[in-house]
């Protein structure tokens, strides 16, 4: 595949995960940026589009073709009573460096509601991350590690 074809892919992938989540997004309300991730369940997986706000990620199933599928899950800093990548333990601080370290990273969150998220997601890095969706994809997890950062200082003021 020459490397043309491969950004039109890449491009085509980050366009579906915006249509799946703008409809989501409250007026004056901005998507800093759009990831996709698998979610990894007891019985079932799913890919889902994770989106990042300044207030609030919204967590997007999402079908075969990549369309909106199912009902979404808006996450405030609020609602997020733990969080912790690949053993980075419950730390937000933590939880940002290593999102941004790896090109690969499993993603753990549990909500005030008791709800479990187990995500996995590339960060479009590294000598592998075309895989994980390139630059656009690239910019939506470093928004979501700044979320994270952003929660971090939160909870220390």
């Amino acid at each position: 595949m020459s490397a043309r074809v491969y950004a039109e892919r890449m491009d085509e992938l980050a366009t579906k995960l915006r249509a799946a989540v703008e409809p989501l997004v409250s007026q004056g309300e901005e998507i800093r940026g759009v990831c996709i991730a698998s979610q990894v369940g007891m019985f079932k997986g799913r890919a889902v589009a994770i989106a990042t706000t300044s207030e609030r990620l919204i967590v997007q199933g999402l079908d075969r073709k990549l369309a909106a599928k199912d009902e979404p899950m808006s996450l405030t800093h609020a609602d997020i009573e733990r969080a912790s990548a690949e053993g980075a333990g419950g730390g937000w601080a933590e939880l940002t460096a290593i999102v941004m370290d790896k090109a690969a990273v499993k993603l753990d969150l549990r909500t005030t509601s008791g709800q479990k998220l187990k995500l996995m997601l590339m960060n479009g890095t590294g000598p592998l991350g075309g895989l994980g969706g390139g630059e656009a994809l690239r910019q939506g997890v470093e928004a979501l590690s700044a979320f994270f950062a952003a929660g971090a200082e939160r909870r220390l003021s």
